[in-house]
């Protein structure tokens, strides 16, 4: 019964959703309070106390109170919004007890999907906010009792009902609708069967098949955790059945699947909270998100190819890869085509971004519809579909749940100001140097970012540490950016690497050496950062001579960065070889225009002057082909 009852409230959920996208979101307060309610009730559901233990009865009764506490708060928001949005009324003892009964129950449903850790950040925070009067020096605050808190976090838009709950509301809804209905349509058969094409007839077929499998997965489903548990049951039995070292099969889908959150056009939820945050447009995020994802996936796949020549192998074999002719059958390829016609149809057209996600969703469902009619039947086009709006319901529980805690976090940061504070403390640490700062922020990043989902972590260290790169000069969304790939990336950075984790289970092996194996597939992923410091024109920014030095670095930095880690030779003299890979990259470097271009022209030289066998290795490398049009001055980012 609870599974049914789950079923029913998910595809509900993802109805609100699609309507809301469609005609526009109710009332800001409206829309967050229903939205909040829906996706409580069905994390309730979903992750029950209890299951399975003595304790279910128990459990039940805790969970229907949860539900009743959370739907009784939220419709006293839909009831009283006016009020609450022109008066700004004191807070009274039933508003404490409807705030900290909501408080709890969305911690109690996040530590059940994600953890203990955050929900124990959250409470640190509130704690901070009611007793941080009483620590004495800099870290102390002016005194906040109960009331007070109560009001900035239940009656008003700045705590709970603020602008994270509310981009989880209208625009991610509307993005992980528009990916479940593309993934259950078939456009999920189709990335993999292209993703088979393109790398499985190359050394390493397997490993570069999941890297672009999993990079294609991202771009839609803009979860690491999920992407790895979705295409990783698929790719990693096949690499492991190819003989591949089970850590590395592991390494390799989660790396891969951690590049999904920072490729456009559809990245992780963080992505649409970061354009909340600045006040820009998406498009605007997702145009700067272009060239540094291009030169993550880039050398992921050239470390691939690296070790994969060095290992010696395997391709996939023939028999198991699609023809061109099956992939590109336009009953296939058109609703893909039509939902992105669609979405970007929408974006370009000047319309908000759920609005256009919805334009996405209603191409595909004609196109669907139009190559489908007479091929499937209806019963099943109809369970597709259902599925569909099941799988986005289900998929935004974390999602809602987790910003929602996420906003009351970010409320009692900025009543209590700590994070300028900390912000503060950490230039006068570095002394206003910018690499410095950067180094003890990507640092900061990663161990915050350890064990929270990418969402959750980039909110956070958003608040507390953006400022003290901005604080020093650096632009607010390379800022961003910057602390945006550090929480991302410590998905996949020991001791505590998520998405690992997932990927060894799948691979049944040690998750250790798969840690080691998914740092060094991602080293460039942890340069990519300063990059975006370094060279303005990673996010378009500078003019065209920017651009090209962004690119040229990139493009020395993806190929030379793995070479030297997986050892390819240059001139079979190891110390020469290591030597020259060091020059290269660290002309690259430095910031001076035009000289990415000599690195670039002086690692083509020694490249093309090597051995034999480096061509050979070269040769079957796209990456290498790149560097080579680079030396020309011919440059295809």
């Amino acid at each position: 019964m609870r599974d049914t009852a789950a079923r029913i409230l998910a595809v509900l959920t993802g109805l609100f959703v699609l309507y809301t996208s469609a005609f526009g979101p109710f009332e800001s307060l409206v829309q967050r309070a229903v939205f909040l309610a829906l996706v409580i009730t069905l994390g309730l559901l979903l992750y029950p106390l209890g299951k399975d233990t003595r304790f279910r009865v128990p459990g039940m009764v805790f969970d229907l109170g949860a539900a009743i506490v959370a739907w009784i708060a939220c419709g006293y928001i839909v009831l009283h919004y006016d009020e609450i949005m022109n008066s700004l009324p004191w807070a009274t003892g039933y508003d404490l007890a409807m705030t900290i009964g909501l408080v709890v129950v969305v911690l109690e449903v996040g530590r059940r999907v994600v953890g203990v850790i955050f929900p124990a950040l959250v409470v640190v925070g509130l704690a901070y906010a009611l007793f941080g009067h009483l620590i004495p020096g800099v870290l102390g605050h002016r005194q906040f009792d109960a009331y007070f808190v109560t009001e900035t976090l239940f009656l008003g838009d700045l705590g709970i009902w603020g602008s994270l709950t509310s981009v989880a509301a209208t625009v991610i809804a509307a993005f992980v609708l528009f990916g479940a209905f593309l993934l259950n349509t078939g456009g999920g058969q189709t990335f993999m069967d292209l993703a088979m094409r393109l790398g499985g007839k190359s050394p390493g077929g397997a490993a570069k098949m999941a890297t672009i499998a999993s990079g294609l997965f991202g771009m839609v489903s803009g979860s690491a955790v999920a992407n790895v548990a979705t295409t990783g049951n698929f790719t990693i039995p096949l690499m492991k059945r190819l003989n591949y070292p089970a850590p590395f099969a592991a390494a390799v889908e989660a790396v891969a699947s951690t590049g999904g959150q920072l490729a456009p056009p559809i990245m992780g939820a963080a992505a649409f909270v970061m354009a909340e945050i600045l006040g820009i447009s998406y498009v605007d995020v997702m145009v700067a998100a272009v060239l540094p994802a291009l030169f993550f996936y880039l050398s992921v796949f050239m470390t691939v190819h690296v070790v994969s020549v060095r290992r010696n192998m395997r391709i996939v074999d023939e028999s198991e890869i699609p023809s061109w002719a099956t992939i590109v059958k336009w009953r296939r390829v058109l609703p893909i085509v039509a939902a992105l016609g669609g979405l970007f149809f929408g974006i370009f057209a000047g319309r908000s971004v759920q609005t256009a996600a919805f334009y996405g969703i209603a191409g595909l469902f004609v196109a669907y519809l139009a190559v489908s009619l007479g091929q499937i039947p209806l019963k099943r086009m109809g369970h597709q579909l259902v599925a569909s709006l099941d799988d986005a319901g289900r998929g935004l529980v974390i999602i809602g749940v987790l910003l929602a805690g996420a906003q009351i976090l970010v409320a009692m940061i900025n009543l209590t100001g700590i994070g300028v504070t900390l912000s503060s403390l950490i230039v006068a640490i570095a002394g206003n140097s910018m690499v410095l700062i950067a180094l003890i922020v990507g640092v900061i990043c990663l161990i915050i970012g350890m064990g929270l989902p990418t969402t959750a972590a980039y909110v956070l260290v958003a608040a507390v540490l953006a400022p003290a790169l901005t604080s020093v000069g650096v632009e607010p969304l390379a800022a961003h950016m910057f602390v945006f790939y550090f929480a991302t990336i410590s998905v996949i950075t020991p001791p505590v690497c998520v998405a690992v984790f997932v990927a060894a289970g799948i691979a049944q092996t040690n998750w250790l050496p798969a840690a080691r194996e998914a740092v060094r597939l991602g080293a460039m992923t942890y340069v990519v950062p300063f990059l975006l410091l370094l060279y303005p024109g990673m996010i378009g920014n500078g003019g065209a001579m920017a651009v090209v030095d962004a690119v040229m670095t990139g493009l020395v930095l993806t190929i030379a960065i793995p070479c030297l880690l997986g050892r390819m030779p240059l001139f079979g003299q190891r110390v020469l070889d290591i030597a020259i890979y060091l020059l290269v990259i660290a002309l690259a470097f430095v910031p001076i225009v035009g000289l990415p271009i000599v690195a670039a022209g002086v690692f083509a030289a020694a490249f093309f002057a090597g051995g034999q066998k480096a061509k050979a290795m070269a040769g079957t490398s796209s990456a290498a082909v790149a560097l080579s049009r680079a030396k020309t001055g011919e440059v295809r980012p």
